[in-house]
């Protein structure tokens, strides 16, 4: 089984994971419907013959059944991603994330699609329960806006599997890192201010987190849409490797040859009670069900993600 010849629309895809989904469905020979929000992001410049972009909003139910109408699959990425923007935004957060999740599971239902694959956080679980790894079992804490809006958009994509039988399978990301990724994020902020100068501004770097590189997830979301198993499943993707944010800050500036200068940033501190501090990932249900392990490690991804960044900034 595989999409080629068939038509998918991708949600969220001119961002920084479904840029690199669309690229690979497309070299798979399928037929994308790519879903924009204001502008072609990261499929500008793009030309190929199974590629159309749809620009539109999440929350205009008429413009959602359009895109989805007569496809077959739908890899739902479209989301409010930033948790520092969700601080200020709740309430475009909570809609965007669970009435956008709404309009997209009725309309695939409606359109009788194959499978539809659903995008969730390891942001959901909060702070870790000791120091086990996390599985699909871990209870969901909704520790800020955004994680708590993902959390919603979970439901009603796990709703619509048990109320009406949608084909439907959640992955859990845990950390995905590469290029393009949002320059809000704690990698690339560190990259760029490295690539401007010594001085490097932070906030807390005591939490720890698993990174997978983007090429490893884009390969989890094909095997998800295509496991026959897969079916009102949830799984993982995430590396084992974990890292703290200090010792990520000390590859990073190794892997540069920087030596570099931290000053603490009080205005990136979170809220203590909104902190997520340990992420530890077991991905063994992925592995089992789907044969999905990652095989990019994380200082082969960051020298791919460096050297972008640089390229990049000389343009």
């Amino acid at each position: 089984m595989s999409w080629n010849g068939k038509t998918v629309t991708v949600t969220g895809a001119a961002g920084f994971i479904g840029s690199h989904l669309t690229e690979r469905l497309l070299a798979e020979g399928a037929r994308v419907r790519a879903m924009t929000h204001g502008r072609p992001g990261h499929l500008a410049g793009i030309e190929h013959p199974g590629l159309t972009l749809h620009d539109g909003c999440l929350l205009d139910e008429a413009y959602v059944r359009q895109c989805i109408e007569g496809a077959q699959g739908v890899f739902h990425l479209g989301a409010v991603t930033s948790v520092a923007y969700s601080y200020d935004h709740p309430e475009e957060t909570v809609r965007t994330n669970v009435i956008g999740t709404l309009n997209v599971c009725a309309a695939a239902r409606d359109a009788g699609i194959e499978r539809l694959v659903h995008t969730s956080t390891a942001g959901a679980y909060g702070n870790a329960e000791g120091d086990r790894p996390i599985t699909e079992a871990h209870p969901l804490r909704g520790c800020n806006p955004y994680t708590a809006a993902k959390i919603g958009g979970d439901r009603v994509a796990e709703t619509y599997h048990l109320s009406y039988d949608l084909p439907v399978t959640t992955v859990r990301l845990f950390n995905v890192f590469g290029p393009r990724m949002g320059a809000y994020l704690i990698m690339p902020s560190i990259i760029s201010q490295l690539l401007a100068g010594p001085e490097l501004r932070l906030g807390d770097l005591t939490p720890t987190r698993t990174f997978t590189f983007v090429d490893d997830i884009v390969d989890g979301f094909l095997r998800a849409s295509l496991a026959p198993g897969g079916v009102g499943e949830l799984v993982h993707f995430g590396a084992e490797r974990v890292i703290s944010m200090q010792e990520l800050v000390d590859l990073i500036a190794g892997l540069m040859g920087v030596e570099y200068q931290l000053i603490q940033d009080a205005a990136r501190l979170r809220p203590a009670k909104s902190e997520i501090f340990r992420v530890r990932v077991d991905s063994s249900k992925a592995r089992e069900l789907l044969g999905w392990q990652p095989t990019i490690g994380l200082e082969e991804g960051l020298r791919r993600t460096i050297d972008w960044m640089r390229q990049a900034q000389t343009g």
